[in-house]
């Protein structure tokens, strides 16, 4: 018996769904990545320039480097968010209209600040304001 050999196909492959996948993928990792800004820059805080308004009736939280917490030039005796809500609600003055000043030391630690202005505004402060001082020039 003879049996008839038939003629191998000839292989391909066909890269344009491969072509498709790869340009597929690095859009999608285009999309998904995270750039970071990274800068070498160092600052000295705070300083500012602007005009200076007098305030006739505020209330004022003054921060040392060492993270004392005065209330109107008086020392509070926890240095705490809490200690710091009921001095701040125990102030004579409407939240809403009076207005709240932060004057912290350039050497404090930022997150007694943010303590500061987070607890101003859990009881209602939205006049708010930091003190600077004028940038030398």
């Amino acid at each position: 018996m003879k049996f008839s050999r038939q003629r191998p196909e000839e292989v391909s492959v066909n890269l344009t769904p491969l072509i498709d996948v790869v340009f597929l993928l690095l859009i999608f990792f285009m999309v998904s990545t995270t750039f970071t800004k990274e800068t070498q820059l160092e600052i000295d805080l705070p300083s500012a320039s602007g005009s200076v308004t007098e305030a006739r009736e505020r209330i004022e939280i003054l921060i040392s480097a060492e993270g004392e917490y005065r209330l109107n030039s008086q020392l509070l005796t926890e240095s705490s968010a809490e200690a710091l809500k009921e001095a701040l609600g125990a102030a004579a003055g409407v939240p809403g209209e009076t207005p709240l000043v932060i004057a912290a030391d350039a050497d404090t630690p930022h997150q007694l600040v943010v303590t500061a202005m987070d607890v101003a505004g859990q009881l209602g402060y939205t006049r708010l304001s930091i003190i600077t001082q004028e940038s030398a020039k």
